[in-house]
């Protein structure tokens, strides 16, 4: 296809606006203290500090599920999930040149977690339940030194690994019911295991730290305590708090600078505890469990990330919060812009509506609904109102400043509303449903009417587009047909049907043609007045095609899906222009904004990605 020719110019991203805050210890902070690292689906992003500038490290095939980051800084290493039985890979990252130093391929179907050795000269990686292997590679050379089972018995898991402060051949592993520190033999190519000695206690533990002078390691539990174990012995020396235990366990720990224990909870309590007795000094309690903690400038301020989305500063001094960073942490459903303007866009997901600035990725408001689905949005023309349909059968109206209700429209579609729009003259809002109806209602000053229900399609409404006219729209369903509506007298005028589940659906602005794409990988261009196919393009070798969009002036068009590549092509030739390979997820939804200079796409990762669109006005 012609899609894939590498002669093709890659489109330009230049912000991305996600965080997976679900992965241990993902939020890194590089030791020139200027750069935060963390991982967003395939990618791991480099994000200044300063500027919030954004760099990208593309590489890995899969969701990238483990992060470890070089005492010098010299290096990055990232691991990846894979299939089962299919070999997984660990990436080292030259950090100065940002690009691939070593790609190491021995674990299968998961790296459940790296470490660097303190001097830069070797690397261990732990395979996950289904490989249960740990390897020490040279970095020099590349290769693999050594490797053993990370546990000695089939029931244990193994879960982290954490290298010596001081000593490139010792390391410790620890997971459930487990807890070794490891010696390495470069020699003889050897790794001797010493079991830790914890009497009779039976702990799974979640997280591993060791002492800045390598005299102790102390251990986060899902049971809620912390264990403190002679390195050297290998010996319990203590454990704690008794009595009021870190509720849902300890996620991550961090020794700072004075000894004292800084730890966040699966509850989202972030926990400054005492070096001695593991007593509470202060606590905060954060939005959803706490999975990242990295300490800056000698541990007066500090990062934290949680399983939110969410990464914030904070200080020792204070022990108060700043949110510097947001994302949404599920799949992203639709992105829509208010008409006539690209500052703002706005974007749905579970739980929630969030709205953010389109030049500088920050969120403006968000406006929650608990337990409930987003499935689609569109902005009024007057920009008065965002209306939004919902997985609970209701459309729900919301005023864009203040995020506050407007109306609601309950039991809009029997099985959920699935598509919606507005008309030009905000009057009238059309909406498709997981029952396949199609339904007009009519807005009136204090209250809204039922117009019409237009009964066609089987099953599923995908998509909703109207014309501008507000006389005529197009519903694309997945039954495998499209069907252009009259909105005077309520009837089909044009059905096309194709062997296909259709996904999204597109008015050419001069609106005598549509385009649709669905999960046959192709895009067809049809006539709007006959219903007939006009011509059909091999848009994707893999996966659905999901979400489109065609600027104002119908030149060219954009195109995404499951195989996570972004698409533009000219619409007369029928040739893609650019592609852009950046996606972590599966791409659900996509936007031009009306200047034709910004593209936004979203995937089923919560990621949203903004790319300078290739083919600005008049060009």
């Amino acid at each position: 296809m012609a899609g894939e020719t590498p002669s093709i110019p890659q489109l330009e991203l230049e912000a991305v606006i996600g965080f997976n805050g679900r992965v241990p210890s993902g939020l890194r902070l590089h030791p020139d203290k200027q750069h935060l690292i963390y991982p967003l689906g395939c990618t791991v992003i480099l994000r200044s500090i300063s500027d919030d500038k954004q760099e990208f490290l593309h590489g890995h095939t899969n969701n990238v599920c483990c992060l470890s980051v070089s005492r010098s800084g010299t290096y990055i290493a990232s691991g990846q999930i894979n299939f089962l039985g299919f070999k997984t890979t660990v990436f080292i990252w030259d950090y100065a040149q940002r690009s691939v130093y070593a790609e190491l391929v021995l674990h299968k179907a998961k790296v459940e977690s790296l470490a660097f050795s303190p001097n830069d000269k070797y690397l261990v990686s732990l395979g996950g339940q289904d490989d249960d292997s740990i390897v020490v590679w040279n970095i020099k050379t590349k290769q693999a030194i050594c490797g053993s089972t990370a546990t000695s018995h089939v029931a244990r898991h193994c879960l982290v690994v954490q290298y010596s402060n001081t000593d490139d051949n010792v390391f410790v592993s620890a997971g459930s019911g487990t807890l070794r520190v490891w010696e390495l033999d470069v020699a003889n190519r050897k790794i001797r295991p010493t079991e830790c000695k914890l009497g009779k206690l039976q702990r799974n533990i979640k997280c591993v730290e060791i002492s800045n002078d390598d005299q102790f390691l102390f251990c986060g539990t899902t049971s809620g305590d912390i264990l403190k174990v002679n390195l050297r012995t290998g010996l319990l020396s203590d454990f704690g708090p008794v009595k009021a235990k870190h509720s849902l366990g300890v996620s991550v720990l961090r020794v700072m600078e004075s000894g004292d224990l800084l730890l966040g909870s699966g509850s989202g309590v972030l926990t400054l505890c005492s070096k001695r007795n593991f007593k509470t000094l202060q606590s905060l309690q954060l939005e959803k469990g706490v999975t990242s903690i990295t300490i800056k400038d000698t541990g007066q301020q500090f990062f934290v990330g949680t399983e939110a989305g969410l990464i914030y500063r904070m200080s020792s001094d204070d022990f108060k919060a700043e949110v510097v960073f947001t994302s949404h942490t599920s799949a992203v459903k639709d992105v829509v812009m208010p008409f006539g303007t690209s500052e703002l866009f706005a974007t749905c997901s579970d739980d929630d509506i969030r709205l953010w600035r389109i030049d500088k990725p920050k969120e403006l408001l968000r406006i929650p609904v608990p337990n409930m689905t987003c499935n689609a949005l569109d902005f009024m023309i007057d920009g008065h109102s965002l209306i939004s349909a919902w997985n609970d059968c209701k459309i729900r109206a919301f005023g864009p400043e203040s995020g506050r209700l407007m109306f609601t429209i309950n039991d809009a579609h029997k099985m959920g509303v699935t598509a919606i729009a507005c008309t030009r003259d905000c009057k009238r809002i059309v909406s498709g449903g997981g029952d396949g109806q199609v339904r007009v209602w009519e807005l009136l000053p204090h209250c809204h009417r039922l117009v019409e229900i237009m009964k066609e399609h089987k099953a599923t409404v995908s998509s909703l587009k109207i014309k501008s006219n507000d006389k005529e729209c197009v519903t694309a369903s997945v039954d495998g047909t499209c069907i252009v509506w009259d909105l005077e007298r309520f009837v089909g005028l044009q059905r096309m049907i194709a062997n296909t589940v259709f996904r999204a659906v597109c008015y050419h602005p001069e609106e005598h043609q549509i385009i649709t794409s669905g999960t046959d990988r192709k895009i067809a261009y049809w006539d709007v007045y006959d219903g007939s196919i006009i011509r059909e393009l091999e848009g994707s070798q893999s996966g659905a095609i999901n979400a489109m969009d065609i600027t104002k002036d119908g030149g060219f068009f954009v195109t995404g899906g499951d195989d996570r590549v972004v698409r533009v092509w000219s619409y007369m030739e029928g040739v893609v222009t650019h592609v852009g390979i950046a996606q972590g997820g599966s791409i659900t939804s996509m936007k031009i904004c009306t200047n034709n200079r910004i593209l936004v796409t979203t995937s089923a990762d919560g990621a949203i990605m903004r790319w300078k669109f290739p083919h600005p006005p008049n060009c």
